[in-house]
């Protein structure tokens, strides 16, 4: 069999227990009438909302049936209010897309501000000091998850890394009867360099580029920190946990999943995604074995579902 075959990789993805139900597609989804393609993630765009049943509609043909969904919005404000707008993007786009897929379609929305304001800072930023507002950010964020669920999320999931996030969200979707929504919880966010390209080209502007969000963001120098930050999703009620990046983090996975009994999410970042497509545009590897080969180790580290850019690109080489 000829190691570069369609036959290879598919036997290659058997052996390695990967499937596409393993798979989470993220899409960004922009105000803008411009398709955009994104310098620095060959192959990603920010899609116009009036272009979004085409595109969801090409990925479910290529059996990519659960999608995260981030937004793009034309303006922002301080503190980032437009994010819980019945009429904002993601919550357009969630109506939108379950009414025409139903439940052939999972949704995960992204609850976080760094959108929508004008810091891109993930919390409310108090400009006197420069320090973020935990508890009121806690607010926006359930408001946030709550008109997303209204909306028809599957799941949300708040990206903040606030103290507290999950306990507050779940209770407040849960007195406003959606006690059947998910929580996955951005629960090992790792302070990394690798989320660049998806700062610089996504949302930020050009001068917030070299944001520091590790105030906030736990740090890769601390496993116990790490670990105490998934406890207390756990004990808060969140449904599915998550790790990010995913190629320093195998360890974190491998000892999460010896006692977490729920389901553990891990996603592969920007600048992983970034990084393989560069290698690979150089003929320093080969592009599909190299990522059947990490959501393999993701996998047998005890990862169940993997966040990646690459979804669409692997779809052709996994099967169902």
């Amino acid at each position: 069999m000829n190691k570069n075959s369609k036959e290879y990789y598919l036997e290659l993805a058997r052996h390695c227990g990967i499937c596409k139900n393993d798979l989470i597609y993220p899409i960004f989804i922009t105000e803008s009438n411009q398709h955009k393609s994104l310098v620095s993630m060959p192959g990603i765009a920010k899609i116009p909302y009036h272009k979004i049943i085409d595109h969801v509609d090409n990925l479910m043909k290529k059996d990519l049936r659960t999608l995260i969904l981030f937004g793009d919005p034309k303006k922002r404000d301080e503190k980032g209010s437009l994010s819980f707008s019945h009429n904002g993007i993601i919550q357009k786009t969630l109506k939108l897309l379950k009414t025409t897929f139903g439940d052939k379609l999972s949704l995960i929305s992204d609850v976080c501000i760094c959108q929508y304001n004008k810091s891109g800072h993930c919390g409310i930023l108090d400009t006197k000091n420069n320090q973020i507002k935990n508890d009121e950010t806690l607010e926006y964020l359930c408001k946030i998850a709550l008109s997303h669920s209204e909306a028809g999320a599957d799941i949300v999931a708040p990206s903040s890394m606030m103290d507290g996030q999950v306990k507050i969200i779940r209770e407040k979707l849960n007195n406003e009867g959606y006690k059947k929504i998910k929580i996955l919880s951005f629960s090992a966010k790792l302070s990394s360099s690798l989320y660049k390209p998806f700062r610089m080209e996504t949302f930020l502007r050009k001068n917030l580029k070299n944001l520091d969000k590790s105030s906030y963001q736990v740090s890769y120098c601390n496993r116990k920190e790490i670990i105490r930050e998934i406890d207390s999703d756990i004990r808060e009620g969140v449904d599915m946990v998550m790790i990010k990046p995913s190629i320093t983090s195998l360890d974190l996975i491998y000892q999460t999943s010896k006692t977490c009994k729920l389901p553990i999410v891990v996603q592969i970042v920007s600048g992983e995604y970034s990084m393989i497509k560069a290698a690979s545009s150089i003929g320093a590897i080969d592009e599909i074995y190299y990522l059947i080969n990490l959501i393999g180790a993701i996998k047998r580290a005890g990862g169940n579902k993997i966040i990646s850019y690459s979804s669409l690109d692997l779809s052709r080489f996994i099967g169902r």
